[in-house]
């Protein structure tokens, strides 16, 4: 069985560049240096699923010419993760419920902000259909893949990181206990925040991201939801060791 990955959004909240900014990252025309809200694609055999559906969603979508969705996977509740939600319902129209996993906590705050979307009464005909499956810190299934969820904390929110095969995904941690550690051992790839390089109190700095992967030791990594004040995509690249990578909107890694 075969993954390929697709970088949807490797940006922060804000997005770069952000709304009214004259900071030099945010006026490069570097495309590198353009990054929607973050998000990946997950592909293998016939199955399509994206983790994490922010306000860039309808956009990443066409982008990356996505027609078919098998489902989605949150992170966590924060609306650079769950803002686009609205914009599944293509997906829905043609497909019928969309299938989402994610933790309790998280669907009681969709049913909050969706609550037209989640509402068995007097439900508007034109607004997406959803099924639920909440999911734990356990292994689940998605079809014929079994999926290990990995537990960390963004400041003091659980936030849900996956692990499909021999790829991992983590977005939006500062800490993750030893526990959760050990079920990261032996990746060919690990994706993992780095924020900037001064200090965050939700999110790893680049040298913590660092010294994630020193601890992980996976064969690759990639650093996703990156602020621009990390700096230019190509300067910190040249600064990185060999097997760590800047990842950027729109790159694809093919793993075996």
């Amino acid at each position: 069985m075969s993954l390929k990955i697709t970088f949807l959004g490797t940006g922060t909240s804000q997005g770069i560049p952000i709304i009214g900014s004259t900071h030099p990252v945010c006026l490069s025309p570097n495309p590198k240096d353009k990054r929607l809200r973050v998000s990946i694609l997950v592909e293998w055999d016939s199955y399509t699923y994206v983790i994490d559906c922010g306000p860039d969603f309808r956009q990443q979508m066409l982008k990356a010419k996505v027609s078919k969705l098998d489902g989605v996977l949150f992170t966590h509740e924060h609306a650079d993760h769950t803002a686009g939600l609205d914009d599944i319902r293509p997906f829905c129209f043609k497909q019928g419920a969309m299938p989402f996993y994610l933790h309790e906590r998280v669907l009681g705050e969709l049913k909050t902000r969706f609550d037209y979307i989640f509402t068995t009464e007097n439900k508007y005909p034109g607004s997406p259909v959803v099924e639920a499956r909440v999911i734990e810190n356990k292994p689940f299934k998605l079809n014929n893949l079994e999926v290990i969820p990995i537990n960390g904390y963004h400041n003091g929110l659980q936030v849900f990181g996956y692990r499909f095969l021999n790829f991992a995904y983590l977005t939006d941690m500062k800490t993750i206990d030893s526990v959760e550690l050990e079920k990261l051992k032996n990746l060919d790839v690990l994706v993992i925040n780095a924020l900037r390089e001064s200090f965050s109190p939700s999110h790893f700095t680049l040298s913590e991201a660092l010294e994630m992967i020193d601890k992980i030791k996976p064969k690759k990594a990639y650093l996703t939801h990156i602020s621009h004040q990390l700096g230019f995509h190509d300067e910190v690249e040249a600064r990185l060791p060999d097997h760590i990578h800047l990842a950027y909107d729109g790159l694809i890694l093919k793993l075996k």
